[in-house]
């Protein structure tokens, strides 16, 4: 519970946290920063991280206006490379170890999870890989089915490319340009929730569509 607790506190006030972990390790930041958004787009075990939260967060940090050393620039491609080669690694891990690490011995790797990112896989093809990108857990799965699945690498790439970009960017300058607007720093907790609650659209669209037609189909690759 305590750990639960931890993480709802994290999640909730990250402006604040990542203002200590700036004041604390300056250009560390990036490091850090790369290897929370890696470690949560490419290992199965670690869906609890924060990933929208924290690029909106990034983002505001990154401005000028706070004197922050966090250059916008050089964050928006260090960490458009982190969610690119974190979802290639767990393409790769899904590929070779497969569902072998849904046996049950793991604690955190759930296999609902597993049946779930599965499912919405079949139903949307490729493109799975784009809209998981905005959806939190389904993004850490999704590539790990993929690799499981009969998605080749090259087709892959490619989505994965385009997601990455299209979500680092929505987010990191989406915090850069309206994270320091007074309403925003002073209800961030809020932004938050909305940002969890917003990230869930895509898929919610792409179900409701899906169901609004008459027969399912192949799925595009």
């Amino acid at each position: 519970m305590e750990i639960i607790a931890y993480l709802i506190d994290l999640f909730l006030h990250l402006d604040e946290h990542l203002s200590v972990v700036i004041s604390n390790y300056g250009n560390l930041t990036y490091f850090l920063l790369f290897m929370i958004i890696f470690m949560e787009t490419g290992l199965v075990v670690t869906p609890f991280l924060p990933g929208d939260s924290l690029l909106f967060a990034a983002g505001t940090f990154a401005s000028p206006a706070l004197g922050s050393p966090l250059n916008v620039v050089f964050l928006y491609f260090l960490l458009i490379a982190a969610a690119f080669l974190g979802d290639t690694a767990n393409y790769w891990i899904g590929h070779y170890v497969g569902p072998r690490a849904f046996s049950g011995n793991i604690r955190f790797l759930k296999k609902e999870y597993l049946d779930r990112t599965h499912a919405f896989y079949e139903k949307h093809g490729g493109k799975t890989i784009i809209i998981a990108r905005f959806v939190p857990i389904v993004r850490t799965f999704a590539p790990f089915v993929a690799g499981i699945g009969r998605m080749s690498y090259l087709h892959f790439i490619t989505y994965n490319l385009v997601g990455g970009v299209l979500w680092v960017t929505i987010f990191v300058l989406g915090g850069y340009f309206f994270g320091n607007l007074p309403f925003v720093k002073d209800n961030f907790s809020f932004v938050v929730i909305a940002i969890i609650l917003i990230s869930v659209l895509p898929a919610v669209y792409e179900v409701a569509k899906e169901k609004m037609r008459p027969s399912s189909t192949e799925p595009e690759y």
